[in-house]
């Protein structure tokens, strides 16, 4: 499965004000006009394949008779040609963006409100929260998921089965029970690593703050609140500082994940797990050849109230334009890129990325094309969160406070307490800003 960069947008308030003045496209064409209309389609390098999206389009000409333009777009800059782009009079009329970018171009009135349509979109599946929500702004829906990507324990099969442990722990108490005995088993060599945890990696903490049932922030009326200081974030905070503390070593309390690469710790064997996502498989076995996917083990981070932890999942949405003047049938595109046939044989079977439904997992997961290595993955991606769904979001993730703050706690600088206050006055800053 390949990688994928969760990208983050935040967009100008000159450009809110433009956008925010155009209204739908009322010279929307309909579906029974279609045979001489062309669709105009953004997709993103690297996530879809030129496969999938044929198969697509395949599908989209044969119910429609339209065509479709497919212009593949670079993620570098990627903000500021579609800001640009949502402004003109002709915009592309699909748009795959970032889950988390779609929150900003639909605060900005960019793009098109698709809640009378979420309906048939849907399909009766359940899509994954962790791509729903953040296309979701003020109860309505401007993006619909593509696909997506979430964060599992990885693990070295010969490293646990050489402490006596021959399966993966399902609970809290036995994820711990068992990292205790590898620690054990270890315990004359000061280098190795029960479970490599960098204290920058915000993920994790947030993990841990969703499953003691705290978040970083809600919004009362229009105003956001931080509640990274709540008794219930507290409580995941601390508890994130004490297993990191634990069972990770003290130089990774300031690490990032990248810096230095978390995945080399268990390809080099001076790890025994750490928390990753499915893209870190090929670069494991690309550090060391000689191991496999028989080697590696996944599993979903158990929660320490009795369910897994909550995931932050990343991927794509695919969004319309609010100026496009092919509405009716980039709905309708929409539809057939969401159905469970293009997600099933394309986007999973095909491109090996995560499904966009709950019960996409579930039939992936029985198919003949699954790698049990990434079982794990799709556990994780079943009980799925956001960060908070605001266009400012963005700035939070940009200026880093987010990684200062969690790596004040695994070093101990400064208190829980203090650093989720000093958090939360940021956040309500930053979240606030008109």
């Amino acid at each position: 499965m390949k990688k994928k960069i969760l990208a983050s947008a935040a967009v100008s308030l000159s450009v809110a004000m433009l956008l925010g003045a155009c209204g739908g496209a009322s010279g929307s064409k309909s579906v029974e006009d279609a045979k001489d209309q062309t669709l105009t389609v953004w997709a993103m390098q690297g996530d879809y394949t030129n496969e999938t999206l044929d198969a697509i389009n395949k599908e989209f000409t044969k119910r429609t008779g339209a065509k479709v333009k497919v212009q593949t777009q670079q993620w570098n800059n990627i903000t500021t040609k579609v800001t640009t782009a949502l402004s003109t009079a002709t915009p592309p009329d699909v748009i795959d963006m970032g889950n988390t970018q779609v929150m900003g171009f639909a605060s900005s009135g960019g793009l098109m409100d698709l809640t009378s349509h979420a309906s048939e979109l849907h399909g009766g599946s359940k899509w994954l929260s962790g791509l729903e929500e953040p296309a979701t702004v003020d109860g309505k829906l401007y993006g619909v998921p593509a696909f997506g990507a979430a964060r599992a324990v990885i693990y070295s099969k010969k490293i646990w089965k050489d402490a006596g442990i021959e399966k993966a722990p399902t609970t809290w108490d036995e994820f711990t029970a068992d990292l205790d005995t590898i620690a054990t088993k270890h315990a004359s060599d000061p280098d190795f690593i029960p479970f490599y945890l960098p204290g920058q990696y915000w993920y994790s903490a947030l993990q841990f703050v969703w499953d003691a049932g705290g978040d970083l922030a809600k919004k009362d009326g229009d105003t956001w609140k931080g509640t990274t200081s709540s008794e219930k974030s507290i409580e995941g905070l601390k508890a994130w500082k004490d297993f990191q503390n634990k069972y990770s070593n003290k130089a990774s309390q300031t690490a990032t994940e990248v810096d230095p690469v978390q995945d080399q710790f268990l390809a080099q064997g001076k790890a025994a797990a750490y928390l990753g996502n499915s893209s870190a498989i090929p670069q494991i076995k690309k550090i060391d050849s000689s191991i496999t996917d028989d080697d590696l083990g996944t599993f979903a981070l158990p929660g320490r109230l009795g369910k897994n932890q909550p995931s932050l999942v990343a991927g794509s949405d695919w969004a319309v334009a609010v100026k496009s003047q092919h509405q009716d049938l980039a709905v309708k595109w929409l539809k057939i890129a969401s159905s469970e046939e293009i997600q099933q044989k394309w986007v999973f079977g095909h491109d090996g990325w995560l499904p966009n439904s709950v019960q996409g997992l579930d039939k992936a997961m029985k198919s003949s094309d699954f790698k049990q290595v990434n079982t794990g993955f799709f556990e994780a991606a079943k009980i799925s969160k956001s960060t908070p769904a605001s266009p400012q979001w963005a700035t939070i993730e940009g200026d880093k406070s987010i990684n200062e703050l969690v790596e004040g706690i695994a070093t101990g600088n400064t208190s829980v307490e203090n650093a989720a206050k000093t958090f939360d006055q940021h956040v309500e800053q930053v979240l606030n800003k008109k």
